[in-house]
């Protein structure tokens, strides 16, 4: 409490209101916080609820004891902040260009995106965004990190998932604690996301439940057909964005093609019996694409990482934390001169795309 108590009141004293609101809205969760042991030995406690918590309490053991994951304090508590999402995330993007906007804080390095802990905030920052001429999008998240710094607590906004998907985000947020490169979001989230798949098809193996694992590869299946869709719908607006033309056909082009993109992936979703209307319902621009590739950019590198470690996960961990150690160099050369003078930044962890299933 002490350490929170601190941080409110440094990040109070810097300019700004996005650090006040950063301050206020992790003081809430932290006073909000109430042991998950607790929870369970009362009576009062709704059974739904029980047992949703006894399944967070298994899941954090197996990703200790089989998963190498952290033993510390997160997820040892449950906070009920009754409302959908824990914090919205900005996203930004120039208009003819997929290079995310970033910002740089000294905890998480440089992001490609803005939390913040009240929606009506959030879009306010995409509007000024998008007066600028950038391309917005603006994403709630159920589930929040602060990388093992403040022993975060199980959201009610995280139970809104199924039993696996939230298996999944335990694992995926603990492996963040394993290994995270400042100034590198594609790489953190795709290594999480890494070690999200092998943790997740373990533990419902390890459970006997193989109708759940057989709906885990199909989703994850799914989810790579579209990703192979958007990335060449990414190929083909860096062609168009590269050409010398001038912006009103430029414009034009990028529409059609981003219309052709939610058109496939619509009709993708369909022939695998999943729903289509969040891809026709919101409009894609260059930030939400960003947005889809920030998870699973670089997955395919952490699989053949994963499978010449033969599936064993502590050479996988030093084997990644090798490939960390160049990528982080080369940040640091990168973005160096921007670390200092920020105040720490804490990230949502349920992106944009995540609507777009």
């Amino acid at each position: 409490m002490l350490r929170v108590v601190l941080l409110c009141v440094s990040l109070s004293c810097l300019s700004g209101c996005y650090y006040v609101q950063a301050a206020q809205g992790q003081w809430e969760l932290t006073r909000k916080r109430e042991p998950i042991a607790e929870l369970l030995e009362d009576e009062a406690t709704p059974a739904e609820l029980a047992r949703r918590l006894r399944l967070v309490r298994d899941a954090r053991r197996f990703a200790i004891d089989e998963l190498g994951l952290p033993d510390n304090d997160t997820y040892t508590t449950y906070a009920d902040i009754e409302r959908d999402y824990v914090l919205w995330n900005v996203f930004a993007a120039p208009e003819f260009s997929l290079q995310p906007k970033t910002w740089c804080f000294p905890v998480a390095g440089c992001v490609s995106y803005r939390g913040y802990f009240s929606r009506d905030d959030a879009r306010r920052k995409a509007a000024r965004l998008a007066r600028r001429g950038y391309d917005v999008a603006v994403g709630g998240a159920a589930a929040y990190s602060t990388l093992g710094k403040l022993n975060d607590p199980v959201l009610s906004t995280m139970l809104q998932w199924d039993d696996t998907q939230l298996v999944a985000v335990l694992f995926h947020e603990l492996a963040h604690q394993v290994l995270y490169v400042k100034g590198d979001s594609g790489f953190n989230e795709s290594f999480a996301t890494a070690v999200e798949e092998v943790g997740v098809r373990r533990w419902l193996a390890a459970r006997g439940l193989h109708d759940e694992r057989r709906a885990y590869d199909t989703g994850r299946e799914s989810r790579q057909a579209l990703m192979e869709l958007v990335a060449d719908a990414r190929r083909d607006l860096e062609r168009l964005y590269g050409e010398g033309i001038d912006d009103a056909p430029k414009r034009e082009r990028k529409r059609r093609r981003l219309a052709a993109l939610a058109q496939d992936a619509a009709a993708l979703l369909e022939s695998r019996g999943r729903d289509p209307g969040a891809w026709r319902d919101q409009e894609l621009n260059n930030a939400r694409l960003a947005s889809m590739t920030l998870y699973e950019g670089r997955l395919s590198e952490f699989r053949a990482l994963l499978a010449a470690c033969e599936g064993a996960l502590p050479c996988f961990y030093a084997e990644a934390r090798r490939l960390a150690g160049r990528q982080a160099r080369f940040n640091r050369r990168r973005h160096g001169a921007q670390l200092f003078g920020h105040a720490p930044h804490f990230a949502g962890h349920a992106p944009v795309e995540d609507r777009l299933r």
